[in-house]
């Protein structure tokens, strides 16, 4: 354990996101997502909600300022309808880290999984929201000036 990063990264998780650059993206996956299948880099976060994984991640993760898009959900199948409290939710978790980030953008479940297979890790969580998936675009992390 360390004092001040949640007791639900693990370490596998804290090294990804440690060795993300400017720009990479992550993937937390929903339950029923094919995440195993589209990305050769996987970690298992079964049992753990996305929420829950917001808070957790992004204390520790810059979201990038130079896009218009830094979270990215996947849009309803054409038929389907979207569960507005799952959104709602995550933002509330994005908020409560960087108020100032743009609103979520959706894109079409091809073009979320095209991302998904260029993403630099996909975490595969026990969310079982419809259409819980997300994208976080990590972005520059700031770095004290010396004096």
């Amino acid at each position: 354990m360390l004092v001040g990063i949640s007791p639900l990264m693990s370490p596998d998780l804290l090294a990804i996101l440690y060795r993300m650059g400017h720009g990479d993206e992550i993937v937390l996956a929903d339950a029923h997502f094919p995440g195993e299948s589209l990305n050769p880099n996987i970690i298992r976060a079964d049992g753990l909600r996305i929420t829950d994984l917001l808070d957790a991640i992004l204390p520790l993760f810059v979201l990038d300022s130079y896009v218009s898009d830094p979270v990215i959900m996947m849009a309803a199948v054409k038929g389907d309808t979207l569960d507005p409290k799952v959104e709602q939710a995550y933002r509330q978790a994005i908020e409560r880290t960087w108020p100032d980030t743009p609103q979520i953008t959706r894109i079409d479940r091809f073009e979320f999984y095209d991302r998904a297979k260029s993403a630099f890790c996909v975490v595969m969580t026990g969310e079982t929201a419809k259409y819980g998936n997300i994208i976080l675009k990590k972005g520059v992390t700031p770095v004290p000036l010396e004096v």
